[in-house]
């Protein structure tokens, strides 16, 4: 018994046995057979991802206070991050390091690296010095909505009306979680800063779950980050970010602990693990669907806050915990197959007799 399947043109193509029984297509952009089992695993890993992320602001607040600049903090964290993965990529790659011969691997580590990695924490420091911390961060969160329209403009994918209410619910939440409701002031400077920390977060969802390149989710994020880290510290070398740090202990989750506790976590947990959890996850899921759960960030951010430094969460906050969620199952629910991968419709497969 064989098989066949048409080309884009509505050729027939014949394969092998079995080789093309499935119709449906994975979100993603290799065109796999996706089921619901694959997309469960793909938001569990999406979660991870945001959890561990969140840890970073918490964690860094330990060494922040006892002398180290945010630059600094930044650089260890990635810098860090790409060394403990160096070892996994040396395995990943194996037979494979062919790949790194391709320019569109290059091309896409150097838009991760430099836009999504060194440039979102750069923006976003840069930000944090001219408005409060809540108001930068709620334009750098404004990144999935950039997803959306870059996906709309790109892709021609145009918001459905379920992706519109899960915008407007997650922004509503995210206005909630960190309290921008209050006095705000407000710098143009500060505001445009923000809004290039947006672009770097969207950069980190589209490139993220592009999987053109060949290059396998640790040895993307490894090189990705070691490429943010050499840009970051070119930077502080140029003066335009503060370097400092200090040995200073430090006090996490009530207890005083070494310097390198911290910075080993954030190398660790919020840099290698989160950063190949993120990837995976946006080459399942797709840049709108990973991007709206991304979100989850800030409100285990807030966890985090009041696990290790004993910031007790406001019921605002939960409210606004409670929105963004509505937002992220909105949009997921909005979610088909062919808006990531569009070019590409289903195959029919028709068996035929020897």
């Amino acid at each position: 018994m064989s098989e066949t399947t048409t080309h884009q043109d509505g050729t027939p193509r014949e394969t092998a046995p079995g080789a093309a029984r499935q119709s449906a297509r994975r979100p993603g952009t290799d065109g796999r057979p996706a089921g619901a089992r694959h997309l469960v695993v793909g938001l569990l890993i999406a979660v991870l991802s945001a959890a561990m992320f969140g840890t970073s602001g918490a964690v860094a607040k330990s060494v922040l206070t006892e002398g180290w600049t945010p630059g600094a903090a930044v650089t260890a964290r990635i810098t860090l991050g790409a060394l403990i993965l160096l070892p996994f990529v040396a395995l990943e790659m194996r037979g494979r390091w062919h790949l790194l011969s391709r320019p569109l691997a290059w091309v896409h580590l150097a838009l991760f690296g430099l836009i999504a990695v060194a440039g979102c924490q750069l923006f976003y420091f840069l930000a944090v010095e001219r408005l409060s911390v809540g108001v930068a961060l709620m334009l750098e969160y404004l990144g999935p909505i950039l997803v959306v329209g870059w996906l709309w403009l790109a892709k021609g994918q145009r918001p459905r009306p379920l992706t519109v209410l899960g915008i407007g619910l997650a922004v509503v939440g995210l206005l909630l979680v960190l309290d921008v409701l209050g006095d705000i002031e407000l710098s143009t400077a500060g505001v445009l800063w923000g809004l290039a920390a947006a672009v770097g977060l969207a950069v980190f969802f589209v490139v993220g779950a592009d999987d053109a390149s060949g290059l396998p989710p640790i040895t993307f994020s490894a090189l990705g980050m070691a490429v943010g880290g050499l840009a970051l510290a070119l930077a502080g070398l140029v003066g335009l970010v503060p370097m400092a740090w200090s040995t200073t202990t430090a006090t996490l989750a009530g207890l005083t602990v070494p310097w390198w506790v911290p910075i080993l976590w954030l190398g660790l947990v919020a840099a290698a693990l989160a950063y190949v959890t993120g990837i995976a996850a946006a080459r399942r899921l797709g840049a709108k669907v990973s991007s709206f759960v991304g979100l989850a960030e800030v409100m285990f951010a807030v966890l985090w806050a009041w696990l290790l430094l004993a910031e007790l969460p406001a019921p605002v906050q939960l409210l606004g915990g409670a929105f963004i969620l509505a937002g992220v199952v909105a949009v997921k629910l909005d979610e088909r197959p062919e808006d990531v991968h569009p070019d590409t419709g289903p195959i029919e497969v028709e068996p035929i007799p020897d």
